[in-house]
């Protein structure tokens, strides 16, 4: 079920998921009773309470929000500005591209399929805070990695430190070069080449350089998404689903 986990000190398990463990998003057209059953599943492998899990309605924004407590809606968080549901449990209500827990006691998740997904933890004054990250190209340039580590520190989190879980590569994400020159130019660590020789982005890097930037201590985890066929890939297929970055406290 899971790709790769450690354990993170302070309580802590950093971990990502697998195809093993299935699809975990709401909005790709799968089966929403499936889904749940599979982030039940996920949540008993955890050794979490069943819906504590927070998922977040994610939309490549730089919006970055805090939870704690319980999930108001079992397996759908709501939040601020939180739209109303169409129906019970088939969407995930919280929109945001960045949680943080400033008390890391709420179990939390991002998804991808090729954008980079980062999970952080910090100590403050009263033990630790969480947060996980949804870094796309958009993301990236429009700072929410720096919005996620603002955040985590207006809790007190101190020392922080990240990992930067797998994502398409940058010798696998081809991108016009009209994209690649406006993306550079905002982040010239971003740029990379194909192993054939045309434009590319190198998420992973970019996500690394901004990250220790702000101090951030970071790992950074081996694997493509487009080359492993044990993680999903949007590139490799259009109706991929997706693999999750988790925190949670043991």
């Amino acid at each position: 079920m899971f790709w790769w986990q450690t354990q993170a000190g302070d309580g802590l398990t950093v971990a990502f998921t697998s195809t093993a463990a299935g699809n975990l998003a709401l909005h790709v057209g799968d089966d929403p009773a499936l889904v749940l059953r599979r982030r039940r599943a996920l949540e008993t492998h955890m050794g979490v309470p069943a819906g504590s899990l927070r998922f977040m309605n994610q939309v490549h924004s730089a919006a970055v929000a805090s939870v704690s407590g319980p999930s108001p809606a079992g397996p759908s968080s709501a939040g601020p500005g939180a739209a109303p549901a169409a129906g019970p449990f088939t969407a995930d209500l919280l929109t945001a591209d960045a949680l943080v827990s400033p008390d890391g006691s709420v179990p939390l998740a991002v998804m991808v399929a090729d954008c980079v997904p980062v999970v952080l933890t910090g100590r403050n004054g009263a033990g630790v805070v969480t947060g996980v990250a949804h870094a796309g190209r958009r993301g990236l340039l429009d700072g929410i990695l720096a919005n996620t580590v603002q955040e985590m520190a207006a809790a007190g989190a101190e020392s922080l430190r990240a990992w930067i879980g797998p994502s398409v590569c940058g010798e696998c994400y081809e991108v016009p070069a009209a994209m690649q020159r406006e993306a550079t130019e905002v982040m010239p660590e971003l740029r990379s080449t194909t192993r054939w020789g045309t434009p590319a982005l190198d998420l992973p890097a970019g996500a690394r350089t901004q990250l220790e930037a702000l101090g951030v201590d970071v790992v950074r985890l081996p694997g493509c998404t487009l080359e492993s066929t044990d993680l999903y890939s949007h590139r490799r297929s259009s109706s991929a689903g997706r693999f999750a970055g988790l925190i949670w406290r043991n």
